[in-house]
């Protein structure tokens, strides 16, 4: 796009987790644009995004933000709105807090890849701050989420959302009234190989807080005496091991490399959330490794049921939120084990592989911007 002054704005950098890894993509795609984000902590990205101008904004310099940043969520929308992008044609943001309100320049166009609204005051309100706060918390919350809901759905200058699943489509449909189009995030296939053979544990990857539901994994293991690794930290770690049996490990964090080598010699993953996409199976399915899933959010989308006429099975789902039903998920597929192929569940994991993905927001960016500039000469 010759001529376009392009500026990126993300929430915050402060680890390689998903978003980043899209981030990543977007800073391949426009090396030389700069970089806009509440926070950064040097060291916590990929060198693709530490090496280009990096503007932060004033939570940067609060006491203790690097390690503390959620607790000034209520000054996120005026620090996002404080960035001066008045000199670029062009703004892609990649936002699941408060990115989206970058106020872009009249007539500019700026492309929003929404991860989710904001999850704190939407959907996953009850799981963020209704249960186990104090009681301060309890009474300024509501009124809280509330002026920032506001707030979210005030913020009109996006010109056009791309949702990375059709569950989060949905759900900017509902919370800002605005149609997007979808596209999946990309899975690193080449950072994961299949072993000869799986092991005898099922594994869980990803972060320990309530919404991600571990709970039920760690209750399902120790009711079945089934061996489970858990890998991440998080608040809920202490209660997890409360809970957990002598069956389950707690492994905490783990480098890229380490938990590649655990897909690939786990039974399978246990997938017990409602996740807006859901990168974590795709990972398994890379390492010929299959899944055990709730049947809700991305994973519908991304994963292949078994007794699916239409291709090779990749997961197990089970409809209830539940220890018993995850339970009873992994006996099913205890039962049905000979049925995933690991070459088949790498091929799914292909179809949503980072150049897959790269090729495609290229082409998004470069279809939205053409249209936009002969609309203008029309």
């Amino acid at each position: 796009m010759p001529g376009a002054r392009v500026a990126l704005v993300h929430d915050w950098l402060t680890g390689m987790r998903g978003g980043e890894r899209c981030l990543e993509v977007l800073c391949e795609l426009f090396p030389g644009a700069p970089l806009f984000t509440l926070l950064h902590v040097p060291g916590s990205v990929s060198p693709v995004i530490e090496n280009r101008r990096i503007a932060t904004s004033f939570v940067q310099r609060l006491p203790g933000a690097t390690t503390r940043y959620r607790h000034y969520l209520p000054l996120f929308p005026l620090a996002i709105g404080r960035f001066d992008l008045s000199s670029y044609d062009l703004v892609v943001s990649m936002s699941h807090c408060v990115a989206k309100g970058a106020r872009a320049a009249a007539g500019a166009l700026h492309l929003c890849y929404c991860f989710s609204p904001m999850r704190y005051v939407w959907d996953l309100y009850d799981d963020y701050f209704a249960r186990g706060r104090g009681l301060t918390m309890r009474l300024a919350m509501p009124p809280l989420a509330a002026a920032l809901r506001r707030w979210d759905r005030r913020t009109t200058g996006v010109s056009h959302f791309v949702a990375i699943s059709k569950h989060i489509a949905d759900r900017i449909r509902r919370a800002y009234d605005r149609p997007s189009d979808v596209m999946y995030p990309p899975v690193d296939v080449q950072r994961f190989e299949i072993a000869d053979g799986g092991g005898d544990y099922y594994l869980v990857v990803g972060a320990l807080v309530p919404y991600k539901r571990v709970d039920l994994a760690v209750a399902a293991a120790t009711r079945l005496g089934r061996r489970l690794l858990v890998v991440g930290t998080g608040p809920e770690e202490a209660r997890l091991r409360a809970l957990a049996g002598p069956t389950v490990s707690f492994l905490g964090w783990r480098s890229d490399a380490e938990v590649a080598g655990l897909y690939a010699r786990c039974r399978a993953l246990l997938f017990p959330a409602v996740e807006d996409f859901g990168i974590v199976p795709l990972e398994a399915a890379a390492a010929g490794r299959p899944t055990i899933a709730l049947a809700a959010g991305g994973a519908l989308e991304t994963m292949v049921a078994l007794g699916a006429s239409d291709a090779a099975p990749t997961a197990v789902f089970f409809s209830e939120q539940s220890a018993d039903a995850l339970a009873r998920a992994i006996l099913t597929f205890e039962g049905a084990a000979d049925q995933f192929d690991p070459k088949a569940l790498r091929a799914r994991a292909e179809a949503f592989d980072r150049p897959v993905f790269k090729q495609r927001l290229s082409d998004y960016i470069r279809h939205r911007w053409t249209e936009r500039r002969e609309g203008r000469r029309c």
